[in-house]
């Protein structure tokens, strides 16, 4: 057998043996490191021999598991708390992250999506659309927040069906920002189904009604409008409004 082979076998050797000799290493170093977890949580600060002292263990191991789970629900209630405190002061931006925080930590808490929703809108009427997104075939900052909201206010719903206040603003960001009525008005049916005497989700629907050309409906709901209010000011604006469909229709 020539030198330069019999070498190269040697080389292969010692890199075989070095490979299987880390990883024997590193197995027993994941068995210590395992086995002084163990320790750290039982007894004594032995690692446990009997049924009891594991079972103890164990339940040291459940008490940790549920403080943090404990701790985790603490946080995003804080999060929530934070997100509103800066809503409440017009602070949407800000509120904006707090709530992405919070459901992090509580991904299928459907009130914090609504509220994330409410700032997005918010964000997004304040938002120009200077063209500058759609040039570079990306969306602006004012379609980003609409988006967002929609989104937001898509999911509160998906994750608790009687959740009212979501399809309301669904309803207002359809009609009024995203030009979209027709997607409005199931929203703000269903809304109404569970707040019946809601003036204002009756006035947006009944806007929504008119722009897609349903009349019977706009005039029915302003009469529905005129006679439930309290307020002469809202019923007066619902018989001006009455009048308008009314001359159109009949026109």
């Amino acid at each position: 057998m020539k030198k330069e082979t019999i070498k190269g076998l040697v080389v292969l050797l010692i890199i075989v043996a070095t490979i299987v000799g880390f990883n024997v290493h590193r197995r027993f170093s994941d068995r210590h490191g395992f086995a002084r977890r163990i320790a750290e949580l039982s007894p004594g600060g032995a690692p446990p021999r009997t049924i009891e002292d594991l079972r103890k263990a164990i339940g040291l191991y459940e008490a940790k598991i549920e403080q943090h789970v404990r701790d985790a629900s603490q946080t995003a209630v804080y999060w929530k708390i934070l997100g509103t405190r800066l809503q409440d002061r017009g602070l949407h931006s800000e509120a904006l992250d707090a709530f992405a925080r919070a459901i992090e930590y509580t991904p299928e808490q459907a009130v914090l999506h609504h509220l994330r929703g409410i700032s997005a809108r918010i964000l997004g009427m304040s938002s120009y659309d200077d063209g500058f997104g759609s040039a570079r075939n990306e969306p602006t900052k004012q379609e980003y927040y609409f988006s967002l909201a929609e989104k937001s206010f898509l999911r509160a719903i998906q994750l608790e069906d009687r959740y009212a206040r979501p399809r309301y603003m669904l309803g207002l960001l359809y009609v009024f920002e995203l030009n979209r009525p027709e997607e409005a008005i199931p929203h703000l049916e269903r809304f109404l189904e569970i707040s019946r005497s809601h003036v204002d989700a009756m006035f947006v629907l009944a806007r929504a009604y008119f722009v897609t050309g349903q009349f019977q409906r706009a005039l029915a709901l302003y009469d529905q409008i005129a006679s439930t209010t309290r307020d002469p000011q809202r019923q007066a604006e619902a018989e001006n409004n009455r009048r308008i469909v009314l001359g159109l229709y009949d026109g």
